[in-house]
């Protein structure tokens, strides 16, 4: 091993969580601090919490309604746009129309 190149080993680090539980372990800090550990994580504990420490839930749930919103919005634009474009055709003869009228005022 090259010398004065690692970090220093800290063998009673002291690790805090934000339930309040706390324990000591090695590591490279002094002090640790953590959202979930052993203790409050719903793996251990058996019991389903949502933790949501910056309203990513909630967020995510805008998100989706805004999303809805905006899709509803654009399946009705491209149906205005449709039934626009069906009133024209009805309203114009097509050129194949045309030509058909053309042809047949030509042979009489």
């Amino acid at each position: 091993m090259k010398a004065n190149i690692h970090p220093n080993w800290n063998p009673q680090a002291k690790v805090s969580c934000a339930c309040g539980a706390s324990f000591t372990t090695g590591s490279t800090l002094p002090e640790i601090r953590v959202e979930i550990c052993s203790k409050c994580h719903p793996l251990f504990t058996g019991e389903q919490k949502f933790i949501d420490t910056l309203g990513q839930v909630d967020r995510f749930v805008k998100k989706v309604e805004v999303s809805r919103a905006k899709k509803e919005e654009r399946q009705k634009i491209a149906e205005a746009r449709k039934s626009k474009v069906e009133d024209k055709k009805k309203d114009r003869p097509s050129l194949k129309d045309l030509l058909l009228q053309a042809r047949k005022q030509a042979a009489s």
